[in-house]
Order: C-alpha cells, then structure tokens, then sequence
C-alpha cells in the first residue's frame, strides 16, 4: 500500500508542484464545516415543518365536488 505524499513531493494531482502548494491544505467537500451546518439546518427546518404539518396541518380539504361538504370525522367528502 502507497504511503501519503509528503509536503515536497510531487503532487499525484498532476500539477507538477510540491504537494505543500497544491493539495495538502485542501479540505474535501464532505469535511467542509460550512457544508455539514448546512445540512443539518436544513434537516432540522424539514423535521420541524413535518412535525408541525402533523399537529397543525391537513385541517380541512378543499375541493370537494358542488353540494358535498368535507367530514372532520369521517376524513371525506359527504
């Protein structure tokens, strides 16, 4: 199994320059902090809005078809 690069060797990119000049430094997309924080907020804005439709939300349906009215009860249209 290959070691890491050291920070003078060639960088595997490609490049041609020192590992310490192009690579080393460069944090993964999934490592980013700014990337995770965003997930969870949106995570949390998606489980909050779930669990409000849950107790708050459905209320009546709209759209019920001319002379019918919509059943709390029954969940349906009568």
């Amino acid at each position: 199994m290959a070691d890491a690069p050291g920070r003078n060797d060639p960088c595997p990119c490609g490049s041609g320059e020192k590992h310490k000049y192009c690579c080393m430094n460069e944090t993964p997309w999934y490592k980013n902090r700014l990337f995770t924080g965003a997930v969870i907020a949106l995570l949390l804005v998606a489980a909050l809005l779930l669990i409000g439709n849950l107790f708050f939300g459905g209320g009546a349906a709209t759209g019920c078809p001319p002379g019918q009215v919509w059943s709390e009860a029954h969940g349906h249209c009568h």
